[in-house]
């Protein structure tokens, strides 16, 4: 199986972590929609929410107010959307269970197809600024 959130997971590729639990580990998304914009992935894989128990499924989202706030927090963000995509119809592109959390920001509007290609230094320092709200 080739999966990058497992080569993640695993250290065989490198992540920006936000926030780490036994089952769970959330990321900034290298490519997103809008600063802060966060990964919630658990650990065991899965590519579909269907393919996983329910109580797993209830603690994935229950850690998600939490980080959302700290990336609120560190990045002034005015709200944030959720998101949770299952299989390629509807524009999952990593085959692994995630939830996006997107900051947003009253003066840029909400675009949902915007990405840009954040650089390691930035995501870098902005994952330092959301783990110091999630302590």
């Amino acid at each position: 199986m080739d999966c990058i959130f497992c080569d993640i997971l695993s250290g065989k590729r490198d992540g920006h972590v936000i926030y780490e639990d036994e089952h769970h580990v959330c990321i900034l998304d290298k490519y997103p929609i809008d600063t802060g914009h966060s990964l919630v992935i658990p650990k065991n894989h899965h590519e579909r929410i269907t393919e996983m128990h329910s109580d797993s499924v209830g603690e994935l989202f229950s850690i998600v107010p939490k980080i959302a706030n700290a990336i609120a927090d560190a990045t002034g963000a005015d709200a944030f959307s959720l998101a949770q995509n299952n299989g390629r119809a509807a524009k999952q592109i990593i085959p692994h269970v995630h939830i996006h959390i997107i900051p947003r920001y009253n003066h840029k509007g909400t675009i949902w197809t915007k990405r840009v290609i954040e650089d390691d230094e930035k995501l870098l320092e902005l994952a330092k600024k959301i783990r110091v709200k999630l302590t």
